[in-house]
């Protein structure tokens, strides 16, 4: 394979492993590039970025984020950058509009909608901050009683036609957790409720955690989770879909749908503190709720509330269409220009967006001033690291999805890897998700970084116990969506992680500096992981893929698959083509690797065979993507992950058969298995082009 851990051997011959892809003398050459990037980064900095980040809460579409973009552009074209902003006109809100909630019986008692003013957190005062409020909800003014759902996932609403409760012109209130919200509009709605409101349960995150905000990091019972509802089948514009929304008045013309064709929800949807969930919960005297569904509040929880107990609900919620931009700073190549290692993080918040994203930002405003240093030294990338900052992924991943289509074809033939950072450095635990050929990427340069609390690298902090640490599959829920489920673009996303106030006006600098990081070392360290990375990828020969590990992990994620299709049909043998197919990519993954170091270490590529080594490596992950897609949404055409469709933030390996397997169908297995089978062989078969190309 392409990567291993680096050993430096006393022999002079070293395998092309031991390089990463590249050449004896060219990885050493890295290794002081990579030195230099360690000593680059500008720790304080950091702090700095992040501050003047989450000055004023900064909502998509707003004056105050149009301030942030512009302090973004800045810095970079500071660091010597090439800024671009990519405009898009979306269909959305910029505000909750006006709402309400109250009870009307047994008593009348408006509930409150917004965090409490606190002394100890001096911006929790910002006369900018609003009410809570979900983006695209439905407009409306309800009173009915009540149904309680649990967390509102497919499973719990079944439960509750399973027990005969009635749901139809009722208002059901559901807590966060265990399904994107949007789901739980979306059921709520399929099922006949008249309105929804979500609140976050102690349970989940409040006293029955631990101490409450501001004595600690859990909900206090005025914090109220803040986001999107948006649950099209594509991700991006509302209005829009497979295609950029290019802005109104620009010379190309984007045909975009009428709203009432973009199956946005209809019902009035807010989201509510545990503190004003409990006005509800005290009063309900329905039948008790099953096994599983009592959460944190001091009362018996009920399905019903009973004929005495209704509440109102209002919302009216304007949409329309908003100027947003994507601000995209560029490093250009110094030999391979079309070749693009993009970085990104959104930056709009519902806030403040201290941890949530812009702990992100902040670290990649970092890391490009670290990069703009070597650059100006005369160390440019060889390869164009792209640092992109994506607007309105609050609102349903819009921003970096409609960059996606717009650059789709671009995409397909230049980006060598999408890495992502959405809330990046928001505490100390280090974690990451990966598609397979960057794993090795992902570990590898872990080791080469100090964590900046323990006098451990940030492989072993990560690793802690075990023998080596544990890399997740990417989900959904964030901008490497596009990337990797659309377009084919091998992503990851990563950072360090740890206590966060999620989507709430508590999430801000106070918060930040108090209880993530208050000594302020883990945007550095964040940076230095990202920028290696970058550099790595940026410098090599041979871009660095770890293609060895698709054979490796389609054949366990295969295995999964199986055993679950098992359980509900315990005769199913398995996927005979896919298993064919599969082998033969394990034998030419082994021709190629020979081939390579073989190639690498005779040091006689010419440029224009390095060009087109490298075209057909960026080809490889497009074996996944499949024109007709999925049938739950035809955008999401990666065959190897998407998003779940029925959760909104979980991550489907094998997504076509993990679709049957919800539907506990076999009737489209044996079509899986050509298609899976089909596409395994077409990277097996450019693989074994490549490496006869080298022979």
């Amino acid at each position: 394979m392409f990567y291993f851990s680096i050993a430096l051997l006393t022999s002079h011959f070293v395998t092309a492993q031991d390089w990463n892809g590249y050449t004896a003398t060219s990885f050493q050459n890295q290794e002081k590039m990579e030195a230099m990037l360690l000593q680059s980064m500008d720790f304080p900095s950091y702090r700095e970025h992040l501050k003047k980040l989450t000055e004023r809460p900064h909502i998509a579409g707003t004056p105050a984020n149009e301030k942030v973009a512009d302090y973004m552009a800045k810095v970079m074209e500071g660091a010597g950058m090439k800024v671009d902003r990519y405009p898009y006109d979306i269909y959305m809100s910029t505000d909750g509009g006006t709402s309400s909630i109250d009870l009307v019986t047994p008593i009348r008692l408006p509930l409150n909608q917004q965090e409490y003013i606190m002394p100890e957190d001096p911006f929790s005062s910002d006369p900018a901050l609003g009410k809570g409020w979900n983006a695209y909800s439905g407009s409306g003014d309800v009173t009915s009683t009540v149904v309680y759902a649990n967390y509102g996932t497919k499973e719990d609403f079944e439960k509750l036609m399973e027990m005969g409760i009635e749901i139809k012109g009722k208002i059901v209130i559901a807590r966060y957790g265990g399904n994107f919200r949007g789901y739980k509009a979306k059921f709520a709605e399929q099922y006949g409720a008249a309105g929804l409101i979500i609140y976050t349960d102690p349970a989940d995150s409040g006293y029955m955690k631990g101490l409450v905000y501001p004595n600690g990091v859990y909900y206090d019972e005025s914090a109220i989770q803040r986001g999107s509802l948006l649950t099209t089948d594509y991700e991006g514009d509302p209005l829009t879909p497979f295609e950029p929304s290019l802005p109104l008045d620009g010379k190309k013309k984007i045909k975009r749908m009428d709203p009432s064709e973009a199956s946005l929800h209809t019902i009035p949807v807010l989201p509510i503190a545990y503190g004003a969930a409990k006005e509800i919960f005290a009063r309900m005297n329905g039948k008790v709720v099953p096994s599983g569904w009592q959460g944190g509040l001091p009362y018996t929880y009920r399905l019903e509330g009973g004929e005495g107990l209704t509440v109102r609900v209002q919302v009216d919620q304007k949409k329309d269409f908003t100027r947003i931009n994507n601000v995209v700073g560029t490093f250009k190549g110094s030999e391979y220009p079309d070749e693009w290692i993009i970085l990104g993080c959104h930056y709009d918040a519902w806030a403040f967006g201290a941890t949530d994203p812009n702990s992100g930002t902040a670290m990649l405003l970092s890391l490009s001033e670290a990069l703009g240093k070597m650059v100006k030294e005369g160390n440019s990338p060889k390869r164009s690291i792209l640092i992109a900052h994506w607007d309105a992924e609050e609102h349903g991943v819009i921003g970096s999805s409609e960059w996606v289509e717009q650059m789709r074809d671009a995409l397909g033939a230049k980006a060598v890897a999408y890495l992502n950072f959405d809330g990046g450095v928001s505490g100390k635990n280090f974690g990451a998700a990966s598609s397979p050929t960057l794993k090795g990427l992902v570990t590898e340069m872990a080791h080469k970084v100090d964590y900046p609390y323990t006098d451990k690298t940030l492989y072993d902090q990560w690793r802690g116990a075990k023998e080596t640490p544990s890399i997740g599959n990417l989900g959904g829920g964030s901008d490497h969506i596009g990337f990797y489920m659309h377009v084919g673009v091998p992503s990851l996303s990563g950072g360090s992680h740890g206590p966060t106030l999620y989507h709430t006006n508590y999430d801000d600098f106070h918060f930040y500096e108090t209880y993530v990081d208050p000594e302020f070392k883990m945007g550095g360290t964040i940076g230095q992981w990202a920028g290696l990375m970058a550099l790595r990828m940026a410098n090599a020969e041979v871009i660095p893929y770890d293609v060895k590990r698709y054979a490796t992990d389609l054949k366990g994620h295969f295995e999964n698959a199986i055993k679950k299709i098992q359980q509900f049909d315990s005769g199913f043998k398995g996927f005979e083509k896919v298993d064919k197919a599969i082998a033969v990519l394990e034998k030419n993954t082994t021709v190629l690797d020979a081939a390579l170091s073989k190639a690498l270490s005779g040091d006689k590529l010419s440029k224009k065979q390095l060009t087109s080594i490298n075209q057909q490596l960026i080809a490889l992950e497009k074996s996944f993507i499949d024109e007709k897609g999925m049938y739950y949404g035809s955008w999401y055409k990666s065959l190897y992950a998407s998003t779940d469709p029925f959760s909104g933030y979980a991550s489907w390996i094998l997504p076509g058969l993990e679709y049957e397997i919800s539907l506990t169908s076999t009737d489209r297995l044996e079509e899986w298995d050509q298609r899976y089978a089909a596409a395994i062989e077409s990277l097996a078969n450019k693989i074994l082009v490549l490496a006869n190309s080298l022979s």
